[in-house]
């Protein structure tokens, strides 16, 4: 492993990164499942940083699907050139990269023994990353879209409007404009690429359209919440898109009184999750990897993570027995007293 050290070594790390790929094949960029606006965004800055310093085109792959409305706005007003990865042949890559997503996760399609060449990601580092040949993980930054950013500078790679757009809103919508685990580097990066992103399609990303779905998921969220003290659980049942956990989990921590939530949701015979909370004394990505042993896989940091359960059939007592068992998993960690809930809307 070459490890990624100091904030003032990221001109010779880039450049003994770049020197390595260039004397091989084919690129791939993998990207986590069901993409968020950082992976895109980042994706797209280290295929263009492949593109001007080494003449070579990468091919940006990811799983599952593009369902959330601001972030399917953002692939298609910013032409973002992505493929379905299960068409891919990995042996024909000889060089994989892994973004925003970490190798034994699970929330990426990699098969377990494939090889991965470069990982960057600002979630904690995995053991399995450890394996792999270049390694920059930086916990301490808000995005990965940030690094990305950092990458292009010191390389002295000019950054396009579409490209700028991209990054700029993959930070702001992951700080919550720069309220959210942001730090220096990422407010750095957020006041420089202002100036340079198209503010129309930047309106555009933020305020999309929104399908029948989204009002669908979010009857069923505020029809079946129930807080228990300072801690909500919201049970969306089965969902079309499984972004939207994710998505109504930062709209119901605004609600007055409530400082951690948990949303869950059915698709395709899983069970997704998403922890939000405003207590920055509570690690999200503990916390949910802690409430899914033995079940499923997660991840996180901070204020926010996600995860998933495997094999809950879509039965309607096979799901509510594990909202049951994952909440009560929930409320024993936090220390909260399991009693009568106090439903949302009574």
């Amino acid at each position: 492993m070459v490890p990624y050290q100091r904030q003032d070594d990221v001109k010779g790390y880039t450049d003994a990164m770049l020197t390595w790929v260039s004397g091989r094949g084919r690129i791939l960029i993998v990207v986590h499942d069901n993409p968020d606006p950082d992976a895109l965004a980042s994706a797209m800055a280290l295929r263009h940083l492949f593109a001007v310093r080494l003449n070579r085109e990468a091919v940006i792959a990811f799983s599952g699907m593009i369902g959330r409305s601001e972030n399917l706005a953002m692939a298609t007003l910013l032409q973002i050139p992505l493929t379905p990865f299960p068409i891919i042949e990995l042996k024909c890559f000889q060089v994989i990269c892994l973004l925003d997503s970490q190798p034994g996760t699970g929330n990426n399609s990699l098969p377990p023994e494939a090889r991965v060449d470069i990982v960057i990601d600002h979630h904690p580092m995995r053991e399995q990353t450890a394996s792999c040949k270049w390694v920059d993980i930086r916990p301490e930054y808000g995005t990965t879209a940030t690094i990305l950013y950092e990458y292009l500078k010191v390389q002295g790679v000019s950054v396009g409007t579409k490209l700028a757009t991209a990054l700029f809103y993959a930070i702001k919508s992951e700080t919550q404009d720069l309220g959210r685990e942001a730090r220096h580097p990422d407010r750095e990066a957020y006041l420089s690429l202002f100036p340079t992103t198209n503010k129309v399609l930047l309106n555009g990303i933020t305020h999309p359209p929104l399908p029948r779905e989204y009002f669908v998921a979010l009857h069923d969220a505020l029809e079946n919440a129930h807080c228990y003290g300072n801690v909500l659980v919201a049970m969306l049942k089965r969902v079309q898109i499984p972004e939207l956990v994710a998505e109504l989990a930062d709209l119901l921590l605004r609600l007055e009184g409530v400082e951690t939530v948990l949303c869950m949701g059915h698709f395709n015979e899983e069970m997704a999750l998403s922890i939000r909370t405003s207590n920055e004394s509570i690690n999200a990505g503990a916390l949910i990897r802690s409430i899914v042993t033995g079940y499923g896989t997660a991840g996180g940091h901070g204020m926010m993570a996600g995860g998933k359960i495997d094999h809950v059939p879509a039965l309607p007592e096979a799901i509510a027995a594990m909202e049951e068992l994952i909440t009560k998993r929930l409320l024993a960690e936090l220390g909260v007293e399991v009693t009568e809930p106090d439903r949302l809307i009574r």
